[in-house]
């Protein structure tokens, strides 16, 4: 959020180095998006970044420019051992529902977060505009603002699909849904039924919730 058109060099790097070693999919959404939803000028600069790296910089025109690295490679070889690690780790505790339970990611990500935090608030990690080369003279930026009208002709379309629809066979639909959660079938085949019969998804997130509760996060310490 700080100087936020610096994110134009970070997502530009990023995602050059993403297509060097053979990323298949990526997004490149760098403008506003720690501010709000994107406008349609920030989803055009995120086009026009891939195009840029895509068209102009070369780098699409080898299939494995970086093959043979030895950074690449040593690099690719500590994350595939740290994440071995992890699935040993996360086994001995009983797989990764049990993990969850017992507040094992949680509390990795937490402690992920507080120590980089750290990192950043003592000067380890620079952060170009954060804790570094700040400036005092930010311009605010402009960002989405979804007109609140909107919500209400959603409102009134969701009304209108209600009225029209087959009422019995939308309940019937979402009563199955709850039936299978309380065994082991799988459920696609029937949500997707449920949407055929104009089910939304309020009511079918409900029908499974009857089943499952909500998902409460584990506080660790």
């Amino acid at each position: 959020a700080h100087q936020p058109l610096v994110n134009a060099v970070r997502t530009t790097i990023q995602a050059r180095v993403a297509v060097l070693v053979g990323c298949q999919s990526l997004h490149t959404n760098w403008y506003d998006e720690a501010l709000s939803l994107p406008t349609e000028h920030a989803a055009r600069l995120a086009l026009r970044t891939q195009q840029v790296i895509g068209y102009e910089s070369g780098v699409a025109d080898i299939v494995d420019a970086l093959g043979g690295s030895y950074a690449v490679e040593a690099l690719t070889d500590r994350i595939e051992q740290g994440a071995r690690g992890y699935i040993r780790k996360i086994d001995d505790l009983g797989g990764m529902v049990a993990a969850i339970e017992q507040g094992y990611v949680q509390r990795e990500i937490q402690n992920t977060a507080y120590q980089t935090q750290l990192q950043i608030e003592r000067g380890e990690r620079v952060i170009v505009g954060v804790n570094e080369f700040q400036t005092d003279d930010e311009q605010p930026i402009e960002i989405l603002r979804v007109d609140p009208k909107l919500e209400r002709e959603q409102v009134e379309r969701v009304r209108a699909v209600r009225a029209r629809r087959d009422e019995a066979e939308a309940r019937a639909a979402c009563a199955r849904i709850t039936e299978a959660a309380r065994g082991d079938d799988n459920l696609v085949p029937l949500i997707l039924d449920a949407v055929k019969a104009y089910a939304t998804v309020g009511e079918i997130s409900d029908a499974m919730r009857d089943v499952f509760g909500e998902h409460v996060e584990n506080v660790t310490l």
